[in-house]
């Protein structure tokens, strides 16, 4: 038996297997693009007119049936100038799919987030201060701030930090993805053995994680450095990579947990 012949006879037994599988990622792909949309409006339409016709053949309801076939162009262009917004919806989402493999879609961590608008913020000398939680109840400082309940975006935290809002020199806390609230007054640590130039917010950061297992990313106002303060220690002056491993391993953070994808670009710094 030749190679091909031998391909021919394997594939033969797995072809069901690929068949099914493909035409199941197929119709999941389909299912989401359509749950974006309103679309889902129009399969509904069909899958009624549909169950129409089977129970009319089933039930040898031959008017209903001749009906259906004679009105049946006619419905569709009806159907097609109705929901016309969610067709081209539908088009314009198949068409603006990532194609590329799963392993390389562009994913950002939330931390990434934060990271880029400290870069931002560092190199133009603006304090910032940012909570993350981990196990330790924070409500009683989330209520001491503004709740925002906001998906994390550099451009946001910019914002926030950049100008003489009311909340700009207090904290803002981090909760599962979200920033939960702004404006945050935390505990000021009370040890003697820091920088005698560290100012309010390295203090404050200090003073959170003394009482809570939070890790605390600040940067400084006068020098722009930017620290992360953590189980009572406070690591100055950090790098970008540097502070990037240490605040993932300490949220434990991944590409495979808490991604933005595809939905804001995390890779461009604001301006």
């Amino acid at each position: 038996m030749s190679a091909l012949d031998s391909f021919l006879s394997f594939y033969s037994v797995v072809e069901p297997i690929i068949d099914i599988f493909v035409t199941t990622a197929v119709l999941y792909a389909v299912y989401g693009i359509i749950a974006r949309t309103n679309a889902l409006q129009l399969v509904r339409a069909g899958v009624v007119i549909v169950i129409v016709y089977i129970a009319a053949y089933v039930l040898r309801l031959h008017v209903l049936m001749w009906g259906l076939q004679k009105i049946a162009p006619a419905l569709a262009l009806v159907l097609a100038i109705v929901f016309q917004p969610e067709i081209r919806k539908l088009l314009l989402k198949v068409g603006q799919m990532d194609w590329k493999p799963f392993g390389q879609r562009t994913k950002h961590t939330y931390a990434d987030a934060v990271i880029i608008a400290a870069e931002t913020l560092s190199r133009k000398k603006k304090g910032m201060l940012v909570v993350f939680s981990r196990n330790s109840r924070l409500d009683n400082f989330i209520e001491s701030g503004t709740r925002l309940d906001a998906d994390i975006s550099s451009a946001l935290l910019v914002t926030i930090f950049s100008f003489e809002t009311p909340l700009h020199d207090a904290a803002c806390i981090v909760e599962n993805g979200k920033i939960v609230a702004a404006g945050c007054f935390l505990p000021l640590s009370e040890r003697n053995d820091i920088k005698k130039t560290f100012g309010t917010r390295h203090r404050a950061a200090l003073g959170m994680s003394e009482q809570t297992d939070a890790v605390v990313l600040v940067v400084s106002e006068e020098t722009g450095a930017m620290s992360l303060a953590y189980d009572s220690k406070f690591d100055y002056d950090l790098s970008t990579g540097q502070l990037t491993a240490t605040l993932n391993k300490l949220l434990d953070v991944t590409d495979k947990n808490r991604t933005i994808e595809n939905t804001i670009d995390e890779s461009i710094s604001v301006n």
